[in-house]
């Protein structure tokens, strides 16, 4: 392998380093302890020096040296694992260095050209390789030892490594740690002992950070029923999130292969780099704290101050900008921050240079001044090129545009009439389908009803106004605690749907996607799939005592939503709960409206919920138990069945508490979860279960449990909801009411907050991740137990033998969808088919397999063999073998009975249009 030239010592090398062969101009070297007489205390010792030490001279057992007679500097100019290749790179510098060499007069001309003819060589080989890393030098080098210590096929990409210690028990092994595409590898030489293992992402059940009496901080990898610990890296953090990143791709390979179908970086391994996946990671996180359109990415950040009105003071934090966003977050503890859509971007000013400020003037009246940017010209000039507003001729200060820049305003939108149409999105397409929110036609609110319940609505909606007053209304309104506390306190029915659509995010994609829904309408009308008829089921299923849903003009409006998404996003089409979830929707929302907060709950705020395996709901009930465990430990102590929890709270995740509690409890409930995400169930969770903490103790069993938490379930009231009795619900399937004390939805929402306000999001996040690995892991070896049990009574392997070649044949699988874009195992891969479907073999990885274990190995025709074998396997003629196929013809050439291996044989050798009647004969 060729270096970039570096200046070597040798006074410092010659224990180390004997020569095998030199010339004027170059030297070939071989390290001690390598090659003829390489064994002893000498190899032990330099063996043990190679692994500990980070040095390309120190670590690949051969090298070239560049040299001048007249200097006694040298230059390192290449590497090389094996005497084989070393011996190349000399040649090739004999044959087309050495000679030109001898025309330069020089020393420094000599190695000018050397060194220039060395980087020549690299540059091209960097070209072919596709490696994109910040030091190419020690990645080429780490990719050499990679190759060479564990053997992989060439198509596995290396993303990056890392040194650390490898703890055996309690004793520490100094190595290398690999991670690429498909494994986590490590590798340490200490004192003669080698440690050598490969773990397959797809394998892992456990990833984790953790810390014990010896081990400071470490990372906990386990996988085969085994435990691995790492540490002593030097960036732990970011080690751990690439695991994290890697481990989660793989397993997404397992159930989602639509998410690498529109993303070929991820979807070409050769694409997957470090950066890569560091950039995909900030991005994913700038989206979920901003409640961002999956297609925005973060493409610059900025520090600085801005000025908040309502207290009359600068806060510092993070300016953050995407192609079509500008967004704020505080870093003093306030949870201040602010969301600005381009699109609403009026004008931009750089009022004043000696504060580095920028003014941004958005629709509405407002402003917002950022100060001491460092580099403001350049978030300024940015901003302007988005949006393409221009700035006004006068200063902005404060809160309020002049009325010079409010006429500017007037006049831009006089001269843009396409951007009013943009602003009011829906408002100008899909009236066909549109409709008012249900809720305002089977329960108008009456202005002039002085009801205390209506007054003290009109109080709420008050404190709302003076809230927009204060902090914005709209998408650019600051988001603060005081928002949080009002969420708190109950949304007004008027309000709900505004504010669910902005802080959801769902506002977003609407006035981005203008006439999207009706045009999903219109396609998705009259089709049919299995997706509209479990609709059509379930329509007449969705709150069923609510008057909106006895009348056509509920039930049409559900169906057109959840067709609309069903066409939209074919691969969760509809899921049971779905329905539950839009109707309350369309309680409060118009019908486009409630669309696009489906698209956002569906896709960004409970990813992975509505799908067959609903995955994503066991993922957080994982976390719940976790949280169990740390908040409520005596609960935990008392029902060491954790499983209870899982069962029971399944309902609360999938349909927002919805379904168990009265609807004008419910919606509170979503408030919460619009604002502040799944965090807020999970507090909600812990909050119901500590508030019946005395009778879950007291509890014999599971069913005496769950008939205690009904009854308190019943007991939930709103005494604030204005909804008279003919909307209110009892919650689903619990129409046994009790004398159980009531209880207040606001009050128990307040003492979740209070109680367990202080989890964090990012800690949920980090728990979500952890937790998904041990769930799908869970569900595979369930498919696996499934499969072994139906295809142990077709073959006479033992279980273990069979557990084997299951493991074989589905890494086979794994590694096929990560090595060929468009396999036919690949485009063919449905979670949703019966579990002996879920894992098949095209032709390519069926040899792979047939090789190493079939018979006729090593024999002229294995190829034609194979083919002839993969040909009489796959009955149904898609190209594909399943692993019930494989094996009963693995089974036949095994263990079968010497008639029914010359049947096989005989077939095997038959063309594929061979008339039956010479089947018939045979049998």
């Amino acid at each position: 392998m060729w270096l970039k030239p570096e200046e070597v010592l040798l006074k410092n090398a010659l224990k180390l380093w004997v020569t095998e062969t030199s010339n004027d101009y170059f030297v070939l070297q071989r390290r001690r302890g390598y090659g003829e007489g390489g064994g002893g205390l000498t190899g032990l010792l330099v063996g043990t020096l190679d692994t500990v030490l980070d040095s390309t001279a120190k670590v690949a057992p051969f090298r070239i040296l560049h040299q001048t007679p007249d200097s006694q500097v040298y230059w390192s100019v290449a590497c090389g694992a094996t005497k084989e290749e070393i011996s190349q790179h000399w040649e090739w510098l004999q044959q087309n260095v050495m000679r030109t060499l001898s025309v330069f007069d020089s020393s420094e001309d000599i190695t000018s050209f050397v060194q220039g003819k060395i980087r020549g060589l690299i540059a091209e080989e960097g070209k072919a390789s596709l490696v994109l890393e910040d030091d190419p030098e020690k990645f080429r080098e780490a990719l050499l030892r990679f190759e060479k210590w564990f053997g992989l096929p060439e198509k596995e990409k290396l993303v990056t490594y890392y040194s650390c210690s490898y703890w055996r028990g309690r004793v520490p092994c100094q190595g290398w740690l690999y991670l690429s595409t498909n494994f986590l590898s490590f590798y340490s030489y200490l004192l003669g002992a080698e440690v050598k293992f490969i773990i397959s992402w797809a394998e892992i059940w456990k990833l984790e950070k953790t810390t014990n009496v010896i081990l400071a901080e470490s990372i906990h990898v386990v996988a085969h029923g085994e435990d691995h610990y790492f540490s002593m890296f030097l960036h732990l953090h970011e080690t751990f999130l690439l695991m994290e990143q890697l481990a989660d791709y793989a397993i997404k390979r397992l159930f989602d292969k639509e998410t690498f179908q529109g993303d070929p970086a991820l979807g070409d391994p050769l694409q997957i780099t470090k950066r890569g996946l560091e950039t995909r990671a900030r991005n994913e996180q700038f989206r979920a704290f901003f409640r961002l359109p999956r297609e925005e990415n973060l493409l610059e950040v900025y520090e600085g101050f801005l000025w908040v009105p309502f207290s009359h003071f600068n806060t510092l934090g993070k300016i953050c900008v995407s192609e079509g966003y500008l967004c704020f977050a505080s870093q003093d503890g306030s949870q201040c921050y602010v969301i600005i859509p381009v699109r609403e971007v009026v004008s931009v000013e750089k009022p004043d240079s000696s504060s580095r400020a920028v003014t941004v003037c958005v629709r509405g009246k407002r402003a917002l001044r950022f100060s001491e940017v460092r580099d403001y010209e350049r978030l300024a000039n940015g901003i302007r090129r988005r949006c393409g507003a221009v700035a006004s001729p006068q200063h902005v200060a404060g809160g309020e545009v002049s009325g010079e820049a409010c006429q500017a305003l007037i006049e831009h939108f006089e001269d843009n009439p396409e951007e009013v149409t943009l602003m009011v999105g829906q408002k100008s397409s899909g009236q066909a389908v549109s409709t008012e929110a249900l809720m305002t036609v089977f329960h108008p609110q009456d202005a002039e009803n002085l009801d205390p319940k209506m007054l003290k609505e009109k109080m709420k909606e008050q404190s709302w106004n003076i809230h927009f007053a204060e902090y914005g209304r709209g998408t650019s309104m600051f988001r603060t605690k005081k928002t949080r506390d009002l969420i708190v306190r109950g949304v007004p029915e008027a309000l709900r749907g505004e504010l669910w659509l902005l802080f959801s995010g769902a506002v977003n994609d609407m006035a981005t996607h203008p006439g999207y829904y009706s045009e999903l309408v219109e396609q998705s009308l009259g089709t049919s799939t299995l997706a509209t008829d479990e609709i059509e089921r379930d329509l007449h299923r969705s709150l069923p005592d609510h008057p909106a849903f006895q009348s056509d003009t509920g039930i049409s409006a559900l169906r057109r939503v959840l067709t609309a998404y069903a066409y939209r996003n074919p691969k969760i089409g509809y899921c049971q709960a779905m329905n539950i979830l839009t109707s309350v929707l369309l309680l409060y929302a118009k019908e486009e409206e409630a669309f696009w907060l489906l698209v956002a709950v569906c896709e960004r705020m409970l990813p992975d919920y509505f799908n067959r395996r609903i995955i994503g709901a066991l993922v957080d009930q994982a976390v719940f138990e976790e949280l169990i465990r740390d908040q409520l430990s005596q609960l935990t102590e008392h029902m060491t069945d954790m499983t209870f929890f899982s069962s029971v709270s399944l309902s609360w995740f999938l349909t927002l508490f919805i379904s168990v509690l009265p609807i004008e409890s419910a919606v509170n409930v979503v408030d919460c979860f619009f604002y502040d995400g799944i965090k807020a169930i999970l507090q909600l969770g812990l909050a119901v279960l500590d508030y019946n903490m005395d009778h879950l103790l007291s509890c014999r069993d599971d069913a005496e449990a769950v008939t205690i938490l009904n009854k308190f379930f019943d007991s939930v009231t709103n005494k604030d909801s204005p909804l008279p009795p003919t909307v209110q619900q009892a919650p689903v399937g619990n129409n046994d009411r009790t004398s159980h004390a009531k209880v207040d939805i606001i009050d128990l929402i307040r003492e979740a907050y209070e109680k367990y306000g202080d989890i964090r999001s990012e800690d949920v996040e980090s728990m979500r991740r952890r937790n998904k690995l041990y769930v799908i892991q869970t569900l595979e070896d369930t498919t696996k137990q499934n499969v072994l049990r139906v295809v142990s009574q077709e073959v006479k392997f033992s279980a273990a033998h069979l557990e084997d070649l299951y493991a074989l044949f589905k890494r086979q699988h794994f590694l096929s969808c990560y090595w060929t874009m468009n396999s036919p195992v690949l485009l063919h891969h449905d979670p949703s088919l019966a579990y002996l479907e879920q894992y098949q073999l095209g032709q390519r990885q069926f040899r792979t397999l047939f090789s190493l274990l079939a018979p006729w190995t090593h024999c002229a025709n294995q190829d034609d063999l194979s083919l002839w074998a993969f040909r009489l396997l796959d009955e149904n003629q898609d190209g594909l073998v399943n692993f019930k196929e494989f094996c009963c013809g693995l089974d036949v050439l095994s263990s079968g009975s010497f008639t029914d291996k010359l049947k096989f044989i005989f077939k095997l050798h038959l063309p594929p249009a061979v008339p039956q009647m010479c089947l018939w004969v045979m049998d």
